[in-house]
C-alpha cells in the first residue's frame, strides 16, 4: 500500500535507508571471502532482493501500480519518468541487474582487483563494495520517494484546498 501524506513517505524513506545498510553490510562481508567472483555473485543476489523490497515497500511494484485508479496511475508513471528510474515498476531481472552493477562496474572492478592485496587490499575492497551497494540502494530509495512525494503533491490541492505553491506547507501539517 502507497503511503498517502509527506511522514508516512518519510517514515518508509527512513525504513529502506536502513534496509540499504544492511544489505551494503553484508555485501562488504562477502567480499572478506576468499572464494573469486562470490562478491559479485553475492552483489547480485542482494540486489535482487533488495530492490523488489524497496519497490514493494513504497508501493512501487508492478502489480501495485496495476491496481491504482486510473488516474493516480498516470501521474505515477509520469513521475517514474521523469526520475529516470529504470528500476521503479518494473519486474526485476538478473540482466537489469547486472545493467545496474555495470554502472558501477569501476569501483567493483577495483574491489575484485585489490581484494588481493593481503589485509589492507581485503578491507578496502570491503570499503568499496559497502559504498557502492549503498549508493546504489540509497539512489533508488530517493527515487521512489520523489516520485511518490510528485504523486502526494500533486493529489493534495483537490483534498486540503490549497494552491500548490502551498501544498508542501500543507502535506508537512497533514
Amino acid at each position: 500500500m502507497q503511503p498517502t501524506t509527506l511522514p508516512q513517505l518519510e517514515e518508509i524513506r527512513q525504513e529502506c535507508r536502513r534496509l540499504v545498510s544492511r544489505r551494503a553490510s553484508m555485501s562488504a562481508g562477502a567480499t572478506l571471502l576468499p572464494i573469486p567472483l562470490a562478491d559479485i555473485g553475492a552483489d547480485v543476489g542482494l540486489l535482487m532482493e533488495m530492490i523488489p523490497t524497496i519497490n514493494r515497500r513504497f508501493g512501487l511494484t508492478p502489480e501495485q501500480i496495476d491496481g491504482l485508479d486510473p488516474q493516480v496511475k498516470r501521474v505515477l508513471l509520469v513521475g517514474v519518468s521523469s526520475v529516470g528510474s529504470e528500476m521503479i515498476g518494473r519486474y526485476i531481472t538478473r540482466p537489469l541487474v547486472l545493467e545496474l552493477v555495470k554502472r558501477v562496474g569501476v569501483r567493483m572492478g577495483t574491489k575484485s582487483t585489490i581484494r588481493f592485496v593481503p589485509i589492507a587490499g581485503q578491507l578496502l575492497a570491503a570499503g568499496i563494495s559497502f559504498a557502492a551497494m549503498r549508493a546504489i540502494g540509497n539512489a533508488h530509495v530517493d527515487d521512489c520517494f520523489r516520485v511518490l512525494e510528485k504523486a502526494i503533491i500533486a493529489n493534495l490541492p483537490e483534498k486540503v484546498g490549497v494552491t500548490r505553491v502551498d501544498a508542501r506547507v500543507a502535506a508537512s501539517a497533514a
